[in-house]
């Protein structure tokens, strides 16, 4: 779709919470190319990245995967206050254990950011609340059958990643890849029963994170039944509250 840029007049910190296939990676790459102050900040990617570079973070990390836990909410907060630290968006002396009122983040237009793979739960929002306070949650809604609708017309080109559907985003030669003609597959994992499976414990686990953001007032719900039916109502409501 066409793309214009604007600008914010005040920092957005965003989080999208939305069930598998919804199209939240699409969403947020279109608001960042509108928006171009706004940044992604991904706790699995910092994760990961941590445990390449072998930081001390990133060691506790590994040693906690290799066990078979999971990684501790700590943890994950103490990557996202090091990486909004290090860009001048918290000030150097927010702190997770500090018993003293929350620093202010930076209210300039550059500190903006959606903010990925974290909180998925109400007690990790608690947690991140008191650190830096979200000022928008977009709760993404598409009706279930037709998030399976998309899930039984994907394809993908396994060694590389690339993904296809029969249904928007079609390869140039049925069932092979645009760029080494080879054979395109389907996930094993996407039949319908495990998709029905994920979406229901994705809105069991989603409620009460969407009513902690409730609460806070900073929750706001958008529908459509495809990615081109929901992006211009979300543009709208962001240059309504940060442009």
């Amino acid at each position: 779709m066409a793309m214009t840029t604007k600008e914010f007049k005040r920092a957005a910190r965003i989080i999208l919470v939305g069930a598998p296939g919804v199209g939240k990676g699409t969403q947020a790459e279109r608001l960042m190319k509108r928006y171009p102050q706004l940044s992604a900040v991904s706790s699995g990617d910092l994760l990961r990245e941590s445990v390449r570079q072998k930081t001390p973070l990133g060691r506790e990390a590994e040693d906690a995967m290799k066990s078979g836990k999971l990684v501790p909410d700590d943890m994950i907060l103490r990557l996202i206050l090091a990486e909004l630290k290090s860009k001048n968006w918290l000030p150097t002396n927010t702190s997770l254990t500090s018993s003293a009122p929350t620093p202010s983040p930076s209210a300039s237009p550059s500190a903006s950011f959606i903010l990925d793979g974290f909180p998925r739960t109400a007690i990790q929002a608690t947690r991140l609340d008191a650190l830096v306070p979200i000022n928008l949650v977009v709760s993404l809604i598409t009706p279930v059958n037709t998030i399976l609708g998309r899930i039984a017309s994907r394809w993908v080109h396994a060694p590389s990643g690339r993904v296809y559907n029969t249904g928007f985003n079609k390869p140039q030669v049925d069932g092979r890849d645009d760029v080494t003609g080879e054979a395109l597959t389907q996930r094993a994992d996407d039949d319908e029963e495990t998709w029905r499976i994920r979406l229901r414990k994705f809105d069991e686990t989603s409620k009460p994170l969407l009513e902690h953001y409730g609460g806070k007032g900073v929750l706001w719900t958008v529908e459509g039944n495809s990615s081109d039916e929901i992006s211009p109502k979300l543009f709208q409501e962001f240059e309504k509250r940060f442009a």
